[in-house]
């Protein structure tokens, strides 16, 4: 990642008791610190923000726009750099514990990140063979041509300092329809998700591949599986940091490390275990404009990679008595195209974030996937995953029960005293406040 200064480096994400602010105070904390327009602050505080006329110029069939709600966590640090960080998202408890676990991070130096370069694949698949071994080589042979004849087809990427660097060729001998081969073109698409440019770049090379193997191209599409653009984030937390009132830092890794390790072994467990990582990563994908099923989908798939389902994450000790956290999977994000660029609060979230590129965003995101997963495993380590969750569920059932205003907190707070978190119940509580 570039070292360059910029506008960010100025942002602190420590904001001091953002929780307890009402809404607007939130927005104004918010304008301040990364430098919102007046336009872009009321983007935020007034219904849409995404105009019918640009919704139904994105999809088919538009009837209305979708809203969620756009909060921001705060307290990262990861490099050494300051992020607040916007999430799109349904869920109670979400933001509230990436923000969280984010502030018990930056107390131990924060997260530390890397990625490789954002390489995309484009797949041909290549039927009708009987000599599928020799049409691979084949292909292999002409290599030179299939990589020029792609970048042809994308002046501006190359210009960026991107474009298709090599192929690869796979074998499938033996399948229901006969001998298959499939032709990977591998492509760094710079700060693009990608998907356009390569399907782009796999459909043009489909007439020399068919010339080349004497087969009959089918299928010239991109891969989700984005193995090759990965995205990693690593934090180390001492004892110390991990310690409540109830339990002790050794406590506390003790129960982590078994919660991790049975996610490790258990694909039923693992399952959950990374839909919680995802709890952190699909909010920030939406709320930037990306593709979160693309996400999603590419997650998944490198979860079972060595052929059984299991955690994304690691959790470990190391010689010097911390716990140690990493995750690395496939993101493929963009800064450019698509939604990044046609809907309004996409770019507001990329500005609020203040990343530069393409690889710096997928960073972050990974680094939000881990401190949600750090949350989740300490929460089940403990006291159990309800406590908070219900705590924070219990404004959402104050308002199905009909409470507003200052109603809902007073309501929540007893529901979740009570451990009861019933809408029945709630509409006990709202009535008797309301008697007076």
């Amino acid at each position: 990642m570039s070292a360059e200064p910029s506008r960010r480096n100025a942002v602190n994400s420590r904001l001091e008791n953002y929780r307890s602010l009402e809404p607007a105070d939130r927005v104004a904390m918010l304008a301040d610190a990364v430098g919102l327009t007046e336009a872009e602050t009321a983007m935020l505080t007034a219904p849409g923000a995404l105009p019918l006329a640009r919704a139904n110029g994105m999809i088919e069939n538009v009837v209305g726009t979708f809203e969620l709600p756009f909060g921001v966590a705060t307290n990262f640090q990861v490099n050494g750099r300051d992020y607040l960080v916007p999430m799109a998202v349904e869920e109670p408890s979400v933001v509230a514990a990436a923000s969280y676990m984010a502030r018990i991070a930056r107390g131990c130096g924060g997260f530390e990140t890397s990625s490789t370069l954002p390489i995309m694949r484009a797949q041909v698949q290549i039927v009708g063979l009987t000599d599928p071994y020799g049409a691979r080589l084949r292909l292999l042979g002409a290599r030179d041509e299939i990589v020029a004849a792609a970048n042809a087809k994308d002046k501006v990427l190359i210009s960026l300092g991107g474009g298709c660097r090599d192929i690869e060729v796979h074998v499938f001998p033996h399948t229901p329809r006969g001998a298959i081969v499939v032709m990977h073109l591998l492509v760094d698409v710079r700060d693009a998700m990608g998907a356009n440019t390569v399907n782009t770049m796999a459909e043009t090379v489909a007439p020399i591949a068919e010339r080349v193997t004497g087969g009959t191209v089918r299928l010239r599409i991109l891969s989700n599986l984005a193995d090759l653009r990965v995205a990693r984030a690593r934090v180390s937390l001492t004892p110390e940091a991990l310690a409540t009132k109830e339990f002790s830092g050794q406590r506390m890794i003790d129960g982590i490390l078994d919660a991790y390790t049975f996610a490790a072994v258990d694909p039923y467990r693992a399952t959950t275990h990374n839909k919680g990582i995802m709890n952190g990563i699909d909010p920030v994908v939406v709320a930037t404009g990306n593709d979160w099923r693309a996400i999603e989908a590419g997650a998944h798939a490198y979860a079972a990679r060595s052929g059984r389902y299991t955690s994304l994450t690691t959790w470990e000790l190391s010689t010097d008595g911390r716990l140690v956290g990493t995750l690395e999977m496939p993101m493929a994000l963009g800064l450019v195209g698509g939604a990044t660029k046609t809907h309004p609060l996409a770019q507001l979230s990329l500005k609020i974030l203040g990343v530069e590129s393409a690889q710096e965003l997928a960073e972050v995101t990974v680094a939000v996937g881990l401190a949600q997963n750090m949350a989740a495993l300490r929460a089940l380590a403990t006291e159990g995953i309800q406590r908070g969750h219900m705590a924070l569920h219990a404004r959402n059932i104050a308002i199905v029960a009909g409470a507003t205003g200052p109603e809902i907190d007073s309501v929540a707070a007893e529901l979740a005293a009570a451990h009861d978190v019933r809408t029945d119940r709630a509409k006990e509580i709202l009535a008797r406040l309301r008697q007076g």
